[in-house]
């Protein structure tokens, strides 16, 4: 190994470090209380047991304007009738009790998935609104059943975008729900997608967009967030890490078998970064540490660059007007409730929540608050398809 190759191992060594100091504490504890062997045990029980992520609906496929194979799923209205809900819960049952009635006007609900993640992180507002209204789950490029990005495979690949996010969005619409009203859901970088497709297609916006959703999002600066560490933790990862991840992106089998290798330490910063419950289930815990785990470190590298160039708070405009749900969790480190604030300070006529003693996957650590909120968004845009429909 040249110097140059150590030189990188040890930049590497102290980002991380950094960024695992917070979970390290709670890991050594655990390692005091339970064997490897005991651990390992318990983390393939969780795999084989737990039913998150497991939801299914009709599969398609579209391209991406760079030849991307992106992936989604639809669940029809109605299609899943008892299933998929609480156990004997039919979807009309589930409706009415979501929606204090019948389901909204007939329209579309597209959610898009944050980074390193995948569709399945909806799966508890899924398992609530499969069968009562029409709903599409996609793959960001590179994520979940998704291709690899093409633009960004090969000797001349290149950094993905979130504009290219966005027209990847489009591409999925398109396919999946070409015609009728659409509400928008988006958590984290798939809120940040919602707002490059409204960049880019704001006559999409106007014409057929009736509700949007931004969960634990931002518009743009995200530069000054600080990841919980303290300030001069933070320029040391900020200063490093984009070089750090390129140069591992170079060496993926050796990385992912370092990642192997240190599981422990992987699933406590996971639990950092994502929850704020210390008692989180710990089948949602492994849930995310799975999707996060399956993202590999060239992908992870790829995106990383786009979300200091991420700037759309300008974009948020084409949603004035529209019903408008703002989410965050109080104590998200990854994209702070001060991003989810500013967004409905740009859309004052927006419902701001933020949700007490939650993290940055608000949606599997709060499902039943999210979803409610969710629900309510839909009744506002069904309203908003009537309103329509009058003139």
């Amino acid at each position: 190994m040249g110097d140059d190759t150590w030189r990188r191992a040890g930049w590497a060594g102290a980002a991380i470090g950094v960024l695992a100091a917070g979970a390290a504490a709670g890991v050594a504890i655990e390692r005091l209380a339970l064997g490897r062997s005991v651990r390992e045990k318990a983390r393939l029980a969780l795999d084989s047991e737990g039913p998150y992520g497991t939801l299914r609906g009709t599969p398609g496929r579209v391209f991406a304007d760079d030849g991307t194979e992106l992936f989604y799923e639809v669940d029809e209205a109605d299609e899943a009738e008892g299933v998929g809900g609480a156990a004997g819960v039919g979807a009309g049952e589930r409706a009415r009790r979501l929606f204090g009635g019948e389901p909204p006007a007939a329209l579309t609900v597209v959610f898009c998935h944050g980074y390193c993640l995948a569709a399945d992180s909806w799966h508890f507002q899924r398992a609530a609104l499969r069968g009562a209204v029409r709903a599409v789950y996609w793959d960001q490029r590179s994520h979940g059943r998704s291709g690899r990005g093409a633009a960004q495979t090969g000797p001349d690949g290149v950094p993905v975008s979130i504009d290219q996010l966005g027209r990847d969005l489009k591409a999925v619409l398109d396919a999946a729900a070409p015609e009728g009203p659409l509400v928008l859901v988006g958590h984290s970088m798939g809120g940040m997608t919602v707002m490059a497709l409204a960049d880019r297609f704001p006559e999409l916006v106007r014409e057929r967009v009736v509700g949007v959703a931004l969960v634990g999002t931002s518009a743009g600066q995200l530069d000054d967030v600080s990841y919980g560490l303290p300030p001069a933790g933070v320029k040391a990862v900020r200063r490093v890490l984009p070089g750090v991840l390129r140069a591992l992106g170079t060496r993926v089998e050796l990385v992912e078998r370092g990642r192997r290798a240190t599981t422990d330490l992987f699933a406590g910063l996971v639990k950092k970064y994502s929850f704020a419950t210390k008692d989180i289930d710990p089948a949602v815990a492994r849930f995310a540490e799975r999707m996060i785990e399956s993202t590999p470190i060239d992908v992870v590298a790829e995106f990383y660059p786009a979300f200091a160039e991420h700037e759309k708070t300008a974009s948020l405009a084409a949603f004035r007007g529209l019903p408008v749900l703002a989410l965050a969790g109080d104590q998200d480190l990854v994209t702070p409730p001060s991003h989810t604030e500013a967004i409905a300070r740009a859309l004052p006529d927006a419902e701001l929540v933020v949700l007490p003693d939650a993290g940055h996957l608000v949606m599997l650590e709060r499902p039943e608050e999210v979803t409610g909120r969710l629900a309510d968004l839909l009744v506002r845009a069904g309203e908003t398809v009537r309103a329509r429909g009058r003139k």
